[in-house]
């Protein structure tokens, strides 16, 4: 959201820069992302200053060039060939010094025009970007002095823009006056000298005769309803100054009736609606509920059918627009519009949320309407779009201000006990500083008392219903840094389980951040299409959101690997290739349905996500290799070793061929419980992400995984005291034989003397028959109690070649 400071400054009056009116309202609860200073026209004609021609002679080889002699107020005069038929000796003109960047990025530099060099240029209106005019230079008054800065002497201004966020309560402060009233606030409370200015409506008068009638049918999805006719306005550009102050915060003008909508959408946070009102037919307006199927064509071109729970604005032929929502193509304002309902309301903000949701439309009112706007500015705001219409495009009022507002929307009431708001507080700021701030932030007055008082809270606060509300006002204005920390302060101490789980993952965390990793961090909700096809996590399975924010976050992920994909598409798409990514977070399912239940189960468990992909930059010491199942593997395998984990004791299936396309599923011995999945993303879901390069992933179940680190005693061992021997062998094996299956044999052969077995090669080809390959294995061999002999040694290689032939049919190479 955007705030312009030269806009805020016309309510609220004060000497803060824009920097500091920033400051100040993140420090009231506004958070602010930055400030960014624009110029009027680009560049503030930096450069460029006010000069006198002294001579002006005719160039001796140009019918229309004139060599001049210019005065920029410092320094020697300068020579400027100009080919401007208005200019003459004794003018006061605007000047352009080299090195000047004038609009559409013309730099000035020193030139040769028919062999007399130019050290300048005398610039006309359209060159400096203040006008069109191209006849002449712009030709100054006499009183003007020579070096002035051109932004000096134009009045340009600096424009700041302040872009902040709100949270989901604080819809009134979705407008400058809104954010000026709170900063109002703060610098009354702080005696920093200040003035809160409301726009003026006093010119506002009813009309005579009678204009469109109104008939609210659906009280309930419009509390409060209003409007009024204006005939004979005429349709055109709006003001210079209105559309400076949309385009300075982002909205793109359009006309000078629908401009003058928005700006009253920003300035007060009030949206209104305006439509032809030629195009009304049976002269009435009329509030109600959609038809169910009934269709409208809106503004943005797409016919759009309703339900029957949808509030719509319209007349005897049918809806004019989605209330609260988006308006109709058939009723909106023209060129050839003369004659105008302005309509302001306050919605039901449930109704408005639910047609938003189900239309699929986020405008600028509905996000207003739905988080509640104030019922109490609806009259308001119509008498000021009404005198701001008659002033930017004339027209005449017809008859009065037409409300339905059949029962009044009453400001809550809370009974306030200033020494219990003390005591929330922490500290005793005083009751005088309580009544102030409220005060400031026009909460009523209803009853004063010793030591509290029963106030009505303003009708913009939509949020505040308790004494707890208003203890965060005050807060926020008084400024939670003005609260001292105590100096003692109390806690008790619990016990942990052991081991910790928030421990071990931070333990994970670090040994995957020391291999090069970085942790991400993806929202729980995500699209609902990217479960599409994908049997392994099947679509139905999805926890939907009932009033998803939109159709890419309506459904709760089921697994980690499609947000880690999110992040590597966006990664490799800004050439960042060699990615290393690690995320914890929960993963949702919709279980299915047992026969004899009536509710549906829900399942939530966490997990731990790797991803690997691209290749690393190259260094003067190592090659770039690029990433690969095996390097995942090792990782992964190097963490569950860490827990008292083996892989290879693990029982193994074949990953889902719609999410792997080479993949292995671990689990659990004897229990079937999945530890983790491992492999390349199959090509084909990597497409659907935009992803060219091979992507190697794990996802890891954390409860699985913590249920063996609970089982791993650790427990100390005296280091060896005899050295181990290494010995190796190489052996042809049919293709189906694994490494799991030799080294598991191994150490059943060998006994407790096999400490470690190692595949370091493998080899298919020259003299290697087919459905063949040959593994080079090493084996690390030791006894704990004395050195081994070469005979020991051999006796357990015997034991080991034995085992392999017999069980897999292996040859000694």
């Amino acid at each position: 959201m955007k705030l312009s400071y030269n806009w805020l400054k016309d309510y609220l009056k004060c000497d803060l820069d824009p920097q500091q009116i920033a400051d100040v309202m993140t420090g009231i609860g506004i958070e602010v992302d930055g400030v960014e200073q624009t110029e009027e026209i680009p560049g503030g004609l930096a450069g460029v200053v006010v000069a006198k021609v002294l001579e002006c002679e005719p160039h001796p080889d140009s019918d229309h060039l004139h060599i001049t002699k210019v005065d920029a107020g410092a320094g020697e005069p300068l020579t400027v060939v100009c080919g401007a038929p208005n200019v003459a000796a004794g003018q006061k003109v605007l000047f352009a010094q080299l090195g000047t960047v004038l609009p559409g990025d013309f730099k000035i530099k020193k030139s040769k025009i028919r062999g007399v060099e130019s050290f300048g240029m005398i610039c006309a209106e359209d060159e400096l970007g203040i006008g069109a005019s191209h006849d002449g230079i712009m030709v100054l008054p006499d009183e003007a002095v020579v070096g002035t800065p051109a932004k000096e002497y134009l009045h340009l201004k600096t424009e700041a823009v302040i872009e902040y966020e709100i949270t989901a309560n604080r819809v009134d402060a979705a407008s400058h006056w809104g954010v000026a009233r709170d900063i109002y606030a703060y610098l009354k409370l702080n005696n920093i000298p200040c003035e809160l200015c409301r726009p003026d409506v006093s010119a506002f008068a009813e009309g005579a005769g009678e204009g469109f009638q109104i008939d609210v049918q659906a009280p309930d999805g419009a509390p409060r309803y209003t409007g009024i006719t204006i005939k004979g306005v005429k349709v055109g550009p709006s003001p210079e100054w209105m559309q400076k102050r949309l385009l300075s915060i982002g909205s793109r003008p359009i006309n000078s009736i629908v401009d003058i909508s928005n700006y009253i959408l920003f300035e007060l946070g009030q949206p209104l609606h305006t439509f032809d009102a030629d195009k009304i037919e049976g002269g009435k307006v009329i509030v109600r509920r959609a038809l169910d199927g009934e269709t409208i064509k809106t503004l943005d071109g797409v016919e759009r059918k309703l339900a029957a729970t949808d509030l719509v604005i319209a007349n005897a032929a049918g809806p004019m627009c989605i209330a609260g929502v988006f308006g109709g193509d058939d009723s909106g304002v023209v060129e050839s519009t003369t004659n105008v309902f302005v309509e302001s309301a306050y919605f039901d903000p449930a109704s408005i949320r639910k047609t938003s949701k189900s239309q699929q439309l986020q405008t600028d009112a509905s996000f207003r309407y739905e988080r509640g706007c104030d019922p109490e500015i609806t009259i308001y705001a119509l008498k000021r779009a009404v005198t701001l219409i008659q002033e930017c495009t004339g027209g005449t009022v017809v008859g009065g201000i037409l409300e339905n507002y059949p029962e009044k929307i009453e400001r809550r009431q809370i009974e306030l006990d200033y020494d219990r708001i003390e005591a929330f507080i922490g500290q005793n700021i005083g009751h005088d500083v309580i009544e102030g701030i409220l005060e400031s932030l026009q909460y009523e007055f209803i009853e004063r008392r010793a030591n509290g008082a029963l106030v009505a809270a303003p009708s913009y606060m939509v949020d505040v219903y308790r004494e707890c509300d208003v203890v965060e006002e005050i807060l926020r204005i008084y400024g939670y840094d003005n609260i001292a920390l105590p100096k003692h302060m109390k806690m008790s101490v619990n016990a942990t389980p052991c081991p910790e789980p928030e421990a071990i993952k931070n333990h994970i965390s670090n040994f995957l951040a020391a291999n090069g990793f970085t942790e991400i961090m993806n929202n729980s909700l995500t699209k609902g299409d990217y479960y599409a096809n994908l049997s392994s996590f099947p679509a139905d399975h999805c926890v939907r959101i009932v009033n998803p924010l939109s159709q890419d976050l309506n459904v709760m992920r089921q697994t980690l690997l499609l947000g880690g994909l999110e992040v590597v598409a966006y990664n490799a798409n800004r050439q960042i290739n060699s990615i290393r990514t690690f995320e914890y977070g929960s993963v949702y399912q919709r279980l299915p349905e047992k026969s004899g239940e009536t509710v549906e189960g829900y399942e939530e468990h966490q997990c731990f996500c790797l991803m690997l992909t691209g290749t690393p930059e190259k260094s003067w010491r190592t090659e770039a290799g690029k990433s690969n199942f095996f390097q995942l593997k090792g990782y992964v395998e190097l963490l569950l070793k860490r827990y008292g984990a083996d892989l290879y004791k693990m029982w193994m299936d074949a990953a889902p061929a719609d999410v792997w396309s080479e993949g292995t599923v671990y689990k659990l011995p004897g229990q079937g419980k999945v530890v983790a999945t491992m492999g390349q993303i199959a090509p084909a879901l990597a497409k659907r992400f935009g992803i060219k390069q091979p992507v190697f992933a794990a996802e890891i179940n954390w409860q699985v995984l913590f249920e063996l680190v609970k089982r791993d005693k650790v427990a100390f061992k005296e280091m060896p005291k005899f050295p181990e021997v290494r010995r190796d062998l190489a052996l042809l094996l049919d293709e189906g034989v694994g490494y799991d299956a030799l080294r598991a044999a191994a150490f059943k052969a060998a006994g407790k003397l096999l400490k470690q077995v190692g595949l370091f090669d493998v080899y298919r080809g020259d003299k290697i028959p087919e459905g063949k390959k040959q593994y080079a294995l090493s084996f690390i061999i030791q006894d704990p109690d004395k050195t081994l002999t070469d005979q020991d040694t051999e006796r357990v290689m015997d034991r080991l070649l034995k085992a392999f032939q017999s069980q897999f049919g292996a040859i000694l190479r």
